[in-house]
């Protein structure tokens, strides 16, 4: 073997001592984020725990046909406060503790510091996902600021004598978390409660008037959605909004314009938009600068970010691979890197010097 040959094995067996050593690194955890997300997923798990238990001592049953992990949080097929058709799967999917994870994880990719102000407009149609956000929010001690609509769809918080509202007290009665909304609205059709049983109407205003939160009743699209955003930036005080998060498929979040099918899941990052007229607070947020987190199409979701769909049994805290929000290569694989580069460099180089030298020794013979 010539010596040009023995310097590309030699290379060449660098190359695979460096490469195995650098998959032998473990991955060093972003101690602080790593340690927030799983806080916000343990946190999650007890509260819905504590909602489990308020629905048991109401005597609301939980029907374990549908809700198979026991959850309380699980609503009905149909209800006079059910707005929509919508799917158990992915309904039982936002019930595992880790979505709260998730949140901080976008939360902190969209630049969310702790004690910075956020504002939510959610649907009764997902309390999972508005307790993954509670959660979130409290591990990084946000300002809060949202409004709910009480409507829900199908496997909702659509059990009549079980809504929102009743769920919100529940976790406030228990300490868990100490958000109030900033105000409610009916959802459905127009965020007034068209094409719900008008029994639901009834009722749904009942628990309005018995709250005292501030109550929305606005069909026209484009004031609807300024008038959530000034109760958003009265809320917020002299806080700055840092990001805005859309919980489901209201009429006020999304708007009418067929583009935000287009809006991909997760944190958006949306270039243009409709008309304000047709704008719903996801466009019209982002439209204004704020990072956008929007929470509706659960399936695209989970296959983005790494959870499970329609887990059985739910997961424990912490597991996943939503948590590589967490992680990131150790400062031991930069030097291992140009460690690698270092030696490569100087075998070419003694192999180049070596050459040189045997040339110049040939050349210096037969001058003689």
């Amino acid at each position: 073997m010539n010596k040009s040959s023995r310097i590309i094995v030699l290379i060449c067996l660098i190359s695979i001592f460096f490469f195995i050593i650098t998959f032998s690194i473990p991955y060093k955890q972003k101690a602080d984020l790593y340690r927030l997300m799983i806080k916000a997923s343990e946190t999650m798990d007890k509260a819905v725990r504590t909602i489990r238990n308020c629905r048991e001592e109401k005597g609301i049953g939980i029907n374990k046909e549908f809700d198979i992990n026991q959850t309380g949080i699980i609503g009905r097929e149909n209800s006079v406060i059910t707005t929509s058709i919508g799917s158990l799967e992915a309904k039982r999917t936002t019930t595992n503790p880790n979505f709260a994870g998730l949140l901080v994880g976008l939360m902190h990719e969209a630049g969310v510091k702790p004690g910075d102000a956020v504002a939510l407009e959610a649907s009764g149609s997902f309390p999972g996902l508005i307790i993954a956000v509670f959660s979130a929010a409290k591990t990084m001690d946000l300002k809060l600021i949202y409004v709910v609509s009480m409507g829900a769809s199908q496997w909702g918080a659509n059990e009549p004598d079980f809504n929102w509202l009743k769920m919100k007290d529940c976790l406030l009665e228990n300490e868990i978390f100490d958000f109030e909304p900033a105000a409610v609205s009916l959802g459905g059709e127009y965020d007034v409660g068209e094409g719900m049983d008008a029994e639901g109407r009834i009722r749904l205003l009942q628990s309005i008037r018995e709250s005292g939160v501030l109550f929305v009743y606005q069909s026209d699209l484009k004031r609807n959605v300024e008038q959530k955003i000034s109760i958003f930036k009265k809320e917020a005080g002299e806080k700055k909004i840092t990001a805005f998060i859309n919980i489901g498929g209201s009429y006020s979040g999304l708007g009418i314009d067929s583009d935000i099918l287009k809006v991909k899941p997760g944190l958006t990052d949306i270039k243009s938009y409709p008309p304000l007229e047709r704008r719903g607070l996801v466009f019209e947020m982002a439209a204004r600068g704020y990072p956008v987190i929007h929470l509706l199409y659960i399936n695209g979701i989970v296959q983005e970010y790494g959870l499970p769909w329609d887990p059985v049994p739910l997961p424990e805290p912490g597991k996943g691979a939503v948590y590589e929000y967490a992680k990131g290569k150790s400062w031991e694989f930069f030097l291992l890197a140009l460690g690698y580069f270092t030696a490569v460099a100087a075998v070419i180089r003694y192999g180049f010097y070596s050459h040189s030298s045997r040339s110049g020794d040939v050349s210096a013979g037969l001058s003689k």
